[in-house]
């Protein structure tokens, strides 16, 4: 029971941190392009940093994103034959499912990783700064990615079967 209240801590805390970021990130980059787009039109003299980092922080909206879609369930699935299956097997497939995330986000996280190392010395033209933080938004959305994993074949696990 402690350790449920552990694990839901945890979970609760990642979620925060999550949200957090997403919206900051997402008002600071939409505040970014306005002004942008306010010192081109208005005051002909674009900011040489501006675009770059809007889509650096683009790239992470979209890598920290994967993971809220995983928690609210809102990636694309197609359940044609899935709905036509029982409960059980629904179970099954759903868990082989979320193995094949989990392998695959692995997968990816392992060579991220090694682009964030040979990346370190490059940097942004504008933001003048590593390449490696555009990169290591990859290794965090999947690391997000595989915990969202684990956490709903847990659940999955956990559901008590269906009379068929």
């Amino acid at each position: 029971m402690v350790k449920d209240m552990e694990k839901n801590k945890l979970i609760s805390f990642i979620d925060k941190i999550e949200e957090i970021l997403l919206v900051s990130m997402f008002a600071l980059m939409v505040l970014i392009i306005f002004v942008q787009v306010i010192m081109r039109y208005i005051f002909n003299n674009s900011l040489s940093w501006s675009e770059e980092l809007g889509k650096f922080l683009f790239v992470w909206l979209s890598w920290i994103g994967i993971s809220i879609g995983a928690k609210r369930n809102e990636h694309i699935k197609i359940t044609m034959l899935t709905d036509k299956l029982s409960p059980s097997a629904r179970k099954i497939v759903d868990i082989v499912s979320e193995m094949i995330v989990i392998a695959i986000c692995a997968v990816t996280t392992y060579y991220g990783i090694s682009l964030v190392i040979s990346q370190a010395p490059v940097y942004y033209a504008g933001i003048k700064i590593s390449m490696s933080w555009g990169y290591l938004s990859v290794v965090v959305g999947c690391i997000l990615m595989i915990l969202r994993s684990i956490i709903s074949i847990i659940s999955i696990a956990s559901l008590a079967p269906r009379k068929e």
